[in-house]
């Protein structure tokens, strides 16, 4: 008669599953209850640059990494306030190390989400996601990096509905994030570039009023950017909308 071994108890996975939507949580409540979503505009940006760049010339590096803790628990929250730090990235860090820092918390916070996405949260957020998971099921079916590259890059749906549907598709790991490392560099660098050409404008000019700013071409050059990435959609969809004619008329 051999003796049944002792029904595993779970409690070590679940934490490990329930720890991503545990951190997402904290960050929202602590980001809300702190009052920090007051200083997402570029008039608090302005209103606190001696101080942040005082801090930030004090404490360089301490700097660096909150910014990219950030950054990290808003994407995943899926804050849409995300969007103005990576131009405050540019604003306060420059060109290049703003740049790296958003790409770093960018990438970060989309894991974490991802993360959340393969708990016993999946359900919850596929519902969130809603259609958008079943139109891009196929697409990584086919080629799951090569198709999370051009999700990232080419921006055919909302950031945060790219982080669920790759958690709940079953996108392995290492190709999300290299796929979202690498799709999100040419947008954030424009991004970025408008921080770094308003610092220089507010330099100038003293002010961050529309018309100081246009005057500038640290602003101007990027905004043409930001146009185009505006436009890439349209295009790929457009091209791909040919490439499924010819194919029907072959």
């Amino acid at each position: 008669m051999t003796s049944s071994s002792p029904p595993r108890t779970a409690s070590g996975p679940s934490w490990k599953r329930f720890a991503p939507i545990g951190v997402i949580a904290l960050a929202l409540g602590i980001f809300f209850v702190s009052g920090a979503y007051r200083y997402l505009s570029l008039d608090a940006l302005q209103d606190h640059q001696t101080e942040l760049e005082g801090f930030i010339g004090d404490f360089y590096l301490r700097s660096v990494v909150l910014f990219v803790l950030a950054y990290t628990l808003l994407v995943a929250i899926s804050f849409p306030g995300a969007s103005f730090l990576t131009i405050a990235s540019g604003f306060l860090f420059g060109l290049w190390v703003g740049t790296g820092v958003v790409v770093v918390g960018a990438t970060a916070g989309a894991v974490l989400l991802y993360l959340a996405a393969r708990t016993v949260f999946g359900d919850s957020l596929r519902r969130r996601a809603g259609g958008f998971v079943a139109k891009m099921r196929d697409g990584f079916a086919e080629n799951e990096l090569s198709y999370m590259f051009i999700l990232r890059l080419v921006p055919l749906f909302p950031f945060w509905a790219v982080n669920i549907a790759g958690g709940v598709a079953g996108v392995r790991l290492r190709n999300y994030t290299l796929g979202t490392l690498l799709g999100i560099i040419p947008g954030s660098f424009v991004y970025v570039s408008i921080g770094n050409g308003i610092a220089a404008g507010v330099a100038d000019a003293g002010d961050l009023s529309l018309g100081a700013l246009l005057t500038q071409p640290e602003i101007v050059l990027p905004l043409i950017g930001l146009i185009a990435l505006a436009l890439v959609p349209v295009a790929y969809r457009s091209l791909r909308r040919r490439g499924g004619r010819a194919a029907g008329n072959g």
